[in-house]
């Protein structure tokens, strides 16, 4: 008796008990298949449909959660970005996906298109050009990495845009392809970079034992979780901080801050192991210098950087955590993030606002929370994002509004703010953008005589094809069979 997948490439619910051949001596044993039913459910709802003849005794037909959990374990999902529409076809159905360990969940043909189906899949890859009409891949890499840093991007494109491409080697680049592609060699590649996610998540996953609390850690769970806010008097203190790391050249420039981080299990308690220290650690170290330890219930990590440095990388860090706590481990992670302090002999004090941050909002839900959200006047999801709403009345005009941005006009952090927008107006921050850039537009169609691309300008949109392209796709028509429209609908209206 065999297990036989059903539907493999159309994601069908089943699996069918199949004879390999009616002929052979043993037969259906209606305990053996209950024992595998049994199993089954233990993961996933499955049931058992009999059949009453043929090769196939019945099939376990599994719900679409447990589908869905079996491919996430198997499979990483892809999204292909291309304006060469022939190129792109060819990738998405030419390429064995599903043999090679990925599906495919997506295709664009520009970088707006790829970037609200990264918000919208959360894909574990991101395979698009570096040259596309409206969003460069640059750009779309580094706005990729604004709102899923966990997503892993491979570059195609040709051997002029090379030196272009290393601009954006710290947006999590796991792959450059020149063109012109062969099946053969796009299958390699991506066999390669299979193998590099592999790796990349395993590590994540290893669960690395720590034996022992080295010197360094002694000395920041004590500065961290105890307050010794004259410890500097201390000359000695300061040597061991220095000895450890703690301390860099022009200390006066070094800032800190301490994020508490802890993997939920279903009923929203802390399952934390020892181990997912250094899980932290291992993200951290390609934005800043991390230092976690263990304390009961959660990971407790010290950054360090140059302010600017740790103003830009802590936002993404914490995503990024996040994102690959629930991919790679299958389980929401709630993060708590302090504000950034100057000497170490604060580090208990932001301690405590991390705390203080990740005792905040739901305990079941999966994310970062900064102690900056909670201030009294942000503190209401509904309230900010009312003035998130009105800041972009205010600004949709500004080609370089982003979400990053808008959050730093609001002083909060980006995934606050994305996720209050979301919550609350119930659609992504870059669709609310795009809907008010679309509606200002069809009012300036319909009440003045400006051609369409000082309508662009004034909607925020420097490239009048871009633009044209934006409108069409919301409005179902291109601006000037818009203008034509209301024109001949106003003519008749005179008549």
């Amino acid at each position: 008796m065999a297990l036989t997948p059903r539907g493999a490439q159309t994601g069908a619910q089943g699996l069918a008990l199949a004879y390999r051949d009616p002929a052979e001596p043993w037969q259906w044993e209606a305990g053996w298949v209950k024992v595998m039913l049994e199993y089954i459910h233990g993961h996933y709802d499955a049931k058992l449909t009999p059949l009453s003849q043929g090769r196939f005794f019945g099939i376990i037909s599994i719900s679409a959660k447990g589908c869905d959990a079996m491919e996430s374990r198997t499979a990483y999902t892809v999204v292909v970005a291309d304006d060469e529409d022939e190129l792109r076809e060819a990738v998405c159905t030419m390429i064995p996906w599903q043999e090679l360990g990925f599906r495919l969940v997506g295709s664009a043909s520009n970088g707006l298109d790829a970037l609200q189906l990264v918000e919208q899949h959360g894909p574990d890859l991101l395979l698009t050009d570096i040259r596309m009409p409206f969003i460069s891949g640059i750009e779309l890499a580094r706005q990729v990495r604004e709102v899923r840093p966990a997503t892993h991007i491979a570059f195609l494109s040709g051997y002029d845009d090379f030196e272009y491409a290393q601009q954006a080697i710290r947006y999590n680049i796991i792959s450059y392809m020149l063109k012109p592609l062969t099946v053969k060699g796009l299958r390699e590649e991506l066999q390669t970079i299979r193998e590099k996610i592999d790796a990349h998540y395993a590590v994540f996953q290893a669960a690395v034992q720590r034996e022992g609390q080295d010197p360094c850690g002694a000395l920041l769970m004590a500065l961290t979780l105890d307050e010794y806010a004259d410890w500097e008097g201390s000359g000695q203190g300061e040597a061991y901080a220095r000895q450890c790391g703690l301390l860099r050249g022009g200390e006066g420039r070094t800032a800190y801050a301490v994020m508490a981080s802890t993997l939920l299990k279903g009923d929203g308690c802390s399952d934390t192991p020892p181990s997912f220290a250094a899980s932290v650690d291992h993200l951290a170290a390609k934005y800043l210098r991390c230092m976690s330890f263990f304390v009961p219930g959660k990971v407790v990590s010290v950054l360090l950087g140059e302010p600017q440095e740790l103003e830009e990388s802590l936002y993404i860090l914490a995503d990024e955590i996040s994102q690959m706590a629930g991919r790679v481990l299958g389980r929401p992670c709630r993060i708590g993030v302090s504000r950034a302090v100057n000497g170490l002999g604060a580090l208990h004090n932001a301690y405590r606002e991390a705390m203080e941050a990740l005792r905040q909002g739901d305990r079941t839900e999966a994310g970062a929370q900064f102690i900056g959200d909670l201030e009294p006047a942000v503190k209401g999801g509904s309230l900010l994002c009312r003035r998130a709403l009105e800041a972009l009345d205010q600004h949709y005009m500004d080609p370089g509004l982003s979400l990053v941005s808008l959050s730093g006009m609001l002083d909060v952090s980006p995934n606050h703010l994305s996720a209050c927008i979301k919550k609350y107006a119930g659609e992504t921050f870059i669709n609310t953008l795009i809907r008010k850039r679309m509606e200002a537009a069809q009012e300036l169609l319909a009440t003045s005589s400006l051609k369409v691309r000082e309508i662009a300008g004034r909607c925020g949109y420097t490239d009048q094809h871009y633009f044209s392209y934006c409108f069409k796709k919301y409005s179902g028509e291109s601006p000037n069979s818009m203008r034509r429209r209301l024109d001949a609908e106003r003519t008749g209206e005179q008549a």
